[in-house]
């Protein structure tokens, strides 16, 4: 398998230099990965819509969707350099048009997703970003959104994966791509 078609890019691990930690944020015992100076950094923030765009360059691609609220800062640019179009997922009742939903579960509680109904065709090929997977949760929701809306989930990027939290079990057997490992 060839470093563009494996799960995370080998020679990203520099990048994460361009990654502000801050510990105990947003509450004690957490470790908050800071993508803003990466995004300010224009060799760093270039070279992260590059990998994620190479790797799903040999994908027909019609669709880029970007998960509320970090992911716009990715998913529309991938979009752009994919001559795909940009869809985002937001939290509820931020949408102006008829929308579909998911609601699903967090570790304590729920929360809820939502697209516009017809922001996907049937049979489109979608691509998911967003800044980091946790626990998973959010991107298999938003990949259930989509194929509520009949597009086809094509691969699930992300600028960073917490290895430790096990997301990816949540996406078995989808195309799950990251940057970044910690």
């Amino acid at each position: 398998m060839s470093a563009l078609t494996s799960n995370s890019a080998p020679s990203a691990d520099h990048l994460k230099k361009l990654i502000r930690e801050v510990p105990d944020f947003p509450k004690p015992g957490i470790n908050f990965y800071d993508i803003t100076t990466l995004l300010k950094d224009k060799a760093g923030f270039s070279e992260t819509i590059d990998a994620l765009r190479d790797h799903y360059r040999s994908t027909p691609v019609d669709i880029v969707v970007g998960i509320e609220a970090r992911g716009y800062f990715f998913a529309p640019a991938i979009a752009l350099a994919l001559n795909a179009g940009f869809v985002p997922v937001r939290k509820p009742k931020k949408l102006p048009h008829t929308v579909c939903r998911i609601e699903y579960e967090l570790e304590y509680g729920t929360d809820t997703l939502e697209m516009h109904a017809d922001a996907i065709q049937p049979g489109q090929n979608v691509v998911i970003i967003d800044d980091v997977l946790a626990t998973g949760g959010t991107a298999s929701a938003t990949a259930k959104l989509v194929e509520m809306a009949k597009g086809k989930v094509v691969g699930l990027g992300f600028v960073i994966e917490l290895n430790f939290l096990k997301g990816r079990e949540k996406l078995a057997g989808r195309d799950v791509y990251s940057l970044i490992q910690y």
